[in-house]
């Protein structure tokens, strides 16, 4: 019998639509990152999201998510921006395949100390130009450097069971904007 750790980290997530928050310095060269505790991405360096509920527009769900994974931090759905939306195709160990599209937004203002949660700890600020992108999820190197350097844009990356490692390339297309701006 698991304890609700070992089950919980054995099970396999299954997420759809999901957003992921990055707090930056007004002249973006800084970028808050933290330790992922748990689920997918558990032990690399992060931003603070998770998935949309029923009803919840993506900038809500980016607010509350950051609210959440934060302690108690408030973002406004005005002071967020979209740069980058990313769709994730994993494959887990029973043979099912999903797609996880996440749109990625970064904030430059917000109300309150980010502190240490289950889902998040250790926040602290990182150079953009020089990000440790060894302790990114494997696919995040080719991806988060551009997005957060300014480069708006989509990627595409495949991943094997539990996001463990990358299946082929990862994909990057710059854009101007997105649809789904307000």
């Amino acid at each position: 019998m698991y304890n609700v750790c070992q089950k919980e980290c054995m099970e396999e997530k299954t997420l759809y639509i999901a957003t992921l928050v990055f707090p930056v310095t007004e002249d973006r060269r800084m970028v808050t990152l933290g330790d992922k505790q748990r689920g997918i991405g558990a032990g690399f360096l992060n931003g603070w999201g998770g998935g949309v509920e029923p009803g919840e527009t993506l900038k809500q769900c980016a607010c509350r998510e950051f609210y959440e994974e934060t302690g108690g931090v408030v973002i406004s759905t005005n002071t967020i921006q979209k740069i980058g939306i990313v769709h994730f195709k994993n494959h887990k160990t029973d043979g099912t395949v999903f797609v996880c599209t996440v749109h990625v937004y970064v904030t430059t203002a917000w109300l309150g100390s980010i502190c240490d949660t289950v889902e998040m700890k250790n926040a602290r600020w990182f150079s953009v130009e020089n990000l440790a992108t060894e302790n990114l999820m494997p696919a995040d190197p080719f991806w988060l450097p551009r997005m957060l350097g300014g480069d708006k844009g989509i990627a595409w990356a495949e991943y094997g069971p539990h996001q463990s490692h990358l299946i082929g390339e990862v994909i990057f297309e710059s854009v101007t904007s997105f649809d789904d701006e307000e």
